[in-house]
């Protein structure tokens, strides 16, 4: 995002929170005088709208510098939400504390602290309403492609697959990477799913100014740090903007806790995996959810099972192995959507497979039935996969499920997303499906699993529904 953009959006949230600050205590007028709100107003006491109007212009003038001071106004790409809330109510209420602590000392009979109060309170909710509106819109906006930051990657390795795997799975940060460099001449020439291998880091100044690059992160190890150091001297002279990756010992960043101990802060690599409290509370709203699906879809399956039926000769339930958590075995259940030989067909269709890695994936493939090429556009032949996520074999979110013969054919770094058991949707389900290249799904589901948390999971089930009805990269 350029700095005249960047200026334009902050200079746009100053104006806006002044007007809604102004809207705030002229509502807090009309609900302390007018609606006469918990308390009534003595008549010998009543003030006029405009006599409030010095002490308000100084307690919103000391909110907006509370936002100055701490960073509200700051353009911060990847703060959270509750980021952002926090600084509105400590700005807030920092405006608040000062005015009436001024007003007490002044004339403390004059004005009403119940309307300061009221004030505040619409303030910081008006704000966050506002913080809300903004955030959607930046995310509409980056998705589009306007407002992103276009970023060169200079490593591939461990810390370089972190970052792109992040980068991937949250585009509303607004980070468009155009490719990596790497010195390894294997992984400096192989694309990573989207992310395209721009050779090594020799070619960076050209790169710099063929491909617009606004930043660059570098994700080497200390070890190089003088090649670190030319780097980022290199983009510097460029004009653009080098952020350096700490990469302690290759372990992976996601997995690196601070803590303190004596009041040393020392780092502590923790496992990847779901922790034990994790796993339970995930087991339990599996169960409760794949119960409730079952029970509130049997009519659907009914249906379905019928349309099915009536088809094409062959099974209802179609069942196949798949790898599971820590490279367990287990049944898959689905609706079969195709016909009743597919499996034996399909080393004859093995030259019109379109998918990259181990997958064997083919658009319009011959095998499907008419009734199973609609469950697959719309995952309904997906649902008897709840009885899975019922006995525990799979899970509501999580990654995709593997063949065996995919998972043989797995480099040491795939193997990650082993770690916890695959899910019936995921974020590889809600980024683009079948339309994601192998990487792509495997970095989507590391990422999950080291980002796991209750909040991850309901965002990608409520994610999903849509997802579904529109059926985009569903074959």
């Amino acid at each position: 995002m350029n700095r005249t953009l960047r200026r334009l959006i902050n200079g746009t949230t100053i104006v806006v929170d002044s007007v809604l600050i102004a809207l705030a205590f002229l509502l807090a007028y009309l609900l302390r005088y007018q609606l006469q709100w918990l308390r009534e107003v003595d008549p010998a006491y009543y003030t006029t709208f405009i006599s409030y109007l010095p002490m308000a212009g100084l307690q919103g003038g000391l909110t907006l510098l509370s936002f100055a001071l701490s960073g509200v106004y700051r353009f911060r790409r990847g703060a959270t939400l509750i980021d952002e809330i926090y600084g509105v109510i400590n700005g807030a209420f920092t405006g608040f504390v000062v005015t009436v602590f001024f007003i007490f000392f002044w004339r403390p009979l004059v004005y009403s602290r119940l309307f300061f109060l009221y004030a505040t309170v619409l303030i910081v909710l008006f704000l966050i309403v506002a913080r809300l509106m903004r955030r959607g819109a930046l995310r509409a906006l980056r998705t589009r492609g306007i407002g992103v930051d276009r970023v060169l990657i200079v490593g591939s390795g461990e810390s370089g697959l972190t970052v792109m795997r992040n980068l991937m799975a949250q585009p509303e940060l607004g980070y468009e990477v155009v490719g990596f460099v790497d010195d390894d001449p294997e992984r400096g020439s192989t694309n990573i799913g989207r992310f395209q291998a721009l050779g090594n880091t020799a070619n960076l100044p050209a790169l710099l100014r063929s491909q617009q690059v606004d930043q660059v992160i570098i994700t080497l190890p200390w070890q190089q740090r003088r090649q670190i150091l030319a780097i980022t001297s290199q983009c510097s002279r460029a004009g653009v903007r080098p952020r350096i990756v700490p990469d302690m010992f290759q372990m992976s960043l996601s997995t690196v806790k601070m803590q303190s101990v004596a009041g040393i802060p020392m780092l502590t690599p923790s496992d990847s995996q779901l922790s034990p409290w994790a796993r339970f509370f995930k087991r339990g709203m599996d169960v409760l959810g794949s119960a409730l699906g079952l029970l509130l879809l049997s009519p659907l399956l009914a249906i379905i099972a019928l349309a099915i039926r009536l088809d094409s000769p062959g099974p209802v339930i179609f069942s196949q192995p798949r790898v599971g958590r820590h490279g367990k075995l287990f049944q898959v259940f689905k609706f079969r959507t195709m016909v009743k030989d597919a499996d034996q067909i399909k080393e004859q269709l093995r030259h019109l497979n379109e998918a990259q890695g181990p997958m064997f994936k083919i658009r319009d493939d011959p095998r499907i039935t008419r009734v199973g090429r609609f469950l697959r556009r719309t995952s309904l032949d997906e649902l008897p996969q709840f009885w899975n996520s019922l006995l525990g074999d799979m899970s509501l979110v999580g990654p995709r499920p593997a063949l065996p013969e995919e998972v043989a054919d797995y480099a040491d770094w795939h193997r990650q997303r082993l770690a916890t058991a695959p899910g019936i949707t995921g974020l590889w389900q809600i980024s683009g499906r079948s339309d994601l290249t192998f990487e792509e799904m495997v970095l989507l589901d590391i990422y999950y699993i080291e980002n796991w948390s209750p909040l991850l999971d309901l965002s990608i089930l409520l994610r999903t529904v849509p997802q579904f009805i529109a059926g985009s990269g569903a074959y």
